[in-house]
């Protein structure tokens, strides 16, 4: 007799692992199905809805701040028929009404309504910048007072240096996103002179 117990333990399922080419549901962004790509220069996953790139992990949850979340479904028949269930407004078959924070003034001629994701996702982005910069004073400090020799001290720049090439990348990226929206407005665009 053998000791495969399989029959009478079946396996837990695991968590679904996504890759470049799968066709996936995504509720927090929309009713379509989706095609996963692969970033290059993000180094993960994700698709292209309303001029915005979402990123994801292999595991179907967001980069950045929410990470916890698992938003990628693959599109499958039995995954269709439970988000229906779970995510009423995301059918295309039932009517939603929308939840609009109105921020404007009594003077605002103009308005741009953006995804609280996309706003979200902004907002991280701001905030990394912000760490990224208080570590850098936080160096530059460390040279200023000698607590650090010379060679650490080039070690660090070059780290600090490379970071700030990263954040300009991300910041540049969102800032393209943000005007192709803008350049539909009154404002234009922003441009940035490097």
């Amino acid at each position: 007799m053998d000791n495969d117990n399989t029959s009478l333990n079946p396996k837990m399922p695991t968590s679904a692992i996504f890759t470049e080419g799968d066709i996936v549901l995504c509720p927090a962004v929309g009713n379509d199905a989706y095609t996963l790509i692969y970033d290059h220069d993000n180094g993960s996953l994700g698709f292209v809805f309303d001029n915005s790139v979402y990123h994801y992990g292999n595991d179907g949850k967001a980069d950045g701040c929410y990470r916890s979340i698992t938003d990628l479904f693959h599109n499958t028949l039995a995954n269709r028929q439970a988000i229906a269930t779970l995510y009423p407004c995301a059918s295309t078959t039932t009517s939603c009404q929308r939840n609009v924070i109105d921020l404007t003034l009594a003077g605002d001629d103009e308005v741009i309504y953006i995804p609280s994701l996309m706003l979200s996702d902004i907002a991280c982005d701001i905030s990394g910048v912000c760490l990224n910069l208080d570590s850098i004073g936080h160096l530059f400090y460390l040279i200023y007072q000698n607590k650090i020799n010379a060679a650490q001290a080039n070690a660090m720049t070059r780290l600090a240096h490379d970071s700030v090439n990263t954040w300009k990348k991300i910041l540049c990226s969102q800032l393209d996103d943000l005007n192709q929206t803008l350049s539909y407005s009154a404002f234009g665009t922003v441009e940035i002179a490097l």
